[in-house]
């Protein structure tokens, strides 16, 4: 099994978070991992994405050409990497953020109103965890769990009281995608 993943958005919407989130749940999972991080030139509302690669063999190189999967935050990140996403692949988009549908018809596509979903919750800076969990349901790369004990090794212990709105993020995520795989059915 190897998973490579882009997510991409701008800067401010966590996508490097979920980045690291992912690539610690592979961890604890003991498989090998990889995360390259790519950053525009401004800190927030730059352009901000990241690739991940969750395997269960070593990891020759860090960069993702040929994505299994991409979590897609915004309309210029979707414009960008739809295409990078293999055939058989899957593609997540923010339908919150992105009003046009995916040109593709050879990949699974998940429009998942991730903003809208964090708003619910109370907690608008949630948007990320609400694709992440997305991802991890359609996926099965790694368990919710493992990624969660990754939490506060990426956001600090200061934040660790974060914890329950994230996984209820992870949790609706998850439920948007499992009834999205259903209507595919």
């Amino acid at each position: 099994m190897e998973e490579r993943v882009i997510m991409a958005g701008f800067g401010g919407q966590g996508v490097m978070a979920i980045g690291q989130l992912l690539t610690y749940g592979g961890m604890v999972e003991d498989k090998y991992v990889s995360w390259l991080p790519s950053y525009g030139p401004e800190m927030r509302g730059g352009t901000a994405n990241c690739s991940v690669i969750i395997s269960d063999e070593p990891i020759g190189a860090p960069v993702v050409v040929d994505a299994t999967a991409a979590i897609i935050m915004n309309g210029p990140s979707l414009d960008k990497f739809e295409d990078s996403v293999v055939k058989g692949g899957r593609l997540f988009i923010n339908s919150s953020l992105i009003d046009r549908k995916s040109e593709r018809d050879d990949i699974e596509v998940y429009y998942i109103p991730a903003n809208e979903v964090a708003d619910e919750l109370g907690n608008s800076r949630v948007a990320n965890m609400v694709m992440l969990g997305a991802y991890l349901e359609a996926s099965k790369v790694v368990d919710v769990e493992s990624v969660l004990k990754g939490f506060t090794k990426v956001f600090g212990e200061k934040r660790a009281n974060l914890l329950p709105i994230n996984k209820k993020a992870l949790e609706k995520g998850a439920e948007i995608a499992r009834e999205q795989m259903k209507a595919t059915v």
